[in-house]
């Protein structure tokens, strides 16, 4: 089939795109490159792509109305993972407009693109941090997820409302993603391993905040992109049954789904900074901070939907995920 991976670039589109490249799919890959992180390792990632024959490769911004409508119209795309967006909770505190841009805009020019050209599935990403204030855990897609405590929680959130609506009145099947903080190799430099490796090799003390007492649902990469490849294949379908009064919040009678995407096994960010220690053999120097606007404490998720749907789950332990980063981390900067 043919494949738009939207931010191609990116952490995750670049290892789906790999697996979809692998499985035999053609995959056009979009990204606007922007300059978020070191715009170095996304090129980097792209040229592991472009020698394949079946990989091709599009600059493009998801908020450009018109170049969104000419690429679809053009490519008539089997299939859609959505997955750029403007990323990071922090970041959206002091660059709101850019989330508006990207998370907002730009999901519409997806759905409306989908909508115009009969895309037959739409996989997109949103996030664990839609459940917010949530306390009763592990989190579940079949409770409420309305109260955010950052933008960029707040976009994913709509994202799903938006998503549900297109399904709603025109029959787009939409599966919404719900990740739980994401690791490992070709990584974002601005989450929490990336920054406290290149830290700990170069020498310098690391910021952890709320002094360490935090748990995280940490999902190795692999693990992500086997499920996303997974439910390409598992497109929802309409039900005439289903109630809002009865029905989860993560269906509808619409052909409308959302899972959580996690490993199920939270771990201690001073847990998790151990395993970085071991694998790098230096000890880290700590400097112990406030916990930060728009952060939750803990984060655990529900997966039994996601396993029910496809007879899988992510599993891979914090120690095995972190010694692979760690590798790459080494090999990618020549860290001797």
């Amino acid at each position: 089939m043919k494949f738009l991976v939207t931010g191609a670039a990116g952490f995750i589109g670049f290892h789906v795109s790999e697996r979809l490249l692998a499985a035999g799919h053609q995959v056009i890959g979009i990204d606007n490159l922007n300059d978020y992180y070191d715009v170095n390792l996304k090129l980097a990632r792209l040229d592991l792509l472009k020698p394949h024959s079946r990989f091709q490769f599009e600059k493009i911004d998801l908020a450009d109305r018109s170049a969104m409508e000419q690429l679809f119209a053009i490519q008539q795309f089997d299939r859609v993972i959505h997955l750029a967006a403007q990323a990071g909770v922090r970041y959206s505190i002091d660059n709101p407009h850019a989330y508006a841009d990207s998370n907002l805009t730009g999901h519409l020019n997806v759905l409306e693109g989908c909508r115009h050209n009969k895309v037959g599935h739409l996989l997109y990403a949103s996030s664990s941090s839609v459940y917010g204030l949530n306390r009763k855990l592990p989190f579940s897609t079949d409770d409420s997820v309305d109260h955010p405590v950052s933008l960029y929680a707040a976009t994913k959130k709509a994202n799903e409302l938006m998503s549900h609506t297109y399904s709603h009145l025109y029959g787009l099947p939409t599966t919404g993603l719900r990740f739980f903080t994401v690791y490992g190799p070709w990584g974002r430099p601005d989450m929490a391993l990336f920054k406290f490796t290149r830290a700990i090799v170069e020498g310098n003390s690391i910021d952890v905040y709320n002094h360490g007492q935090m748990r995280r649902d940490f999902t190795y990469i692999d693990d992500i992109a086997e499920a996303i490849v997974r439910l390409q294949d598992i497109v929802p379908q309409t039900d005439a049954s289903w109630t809002v009064e009865q029905g989860s919040p993560a269906t509808s009678s619409a052909p409308y789904r959302v899972y959580n995407i996690g490993n199920s096994d939270p771990v201690t960010l001073m847990d998790y900074i151990t395993a970085l220690e071991t694998a790098l053999g230096k000890v880290a120097q700590k400097n112990m901070m406030p916990m930060q606007p728009g952060d939750v404490l803990e984060t655990s998720a529900d997966t039994s939907a996601l396993y029910d749907a496809i007879d899988f789950k992510p599993e891979t332990s914090v120690a095995d995920g972190v010694a692979r980063f760690v590798e790459w981390y080494k090999t990618f900067y020549k860290v001797s």
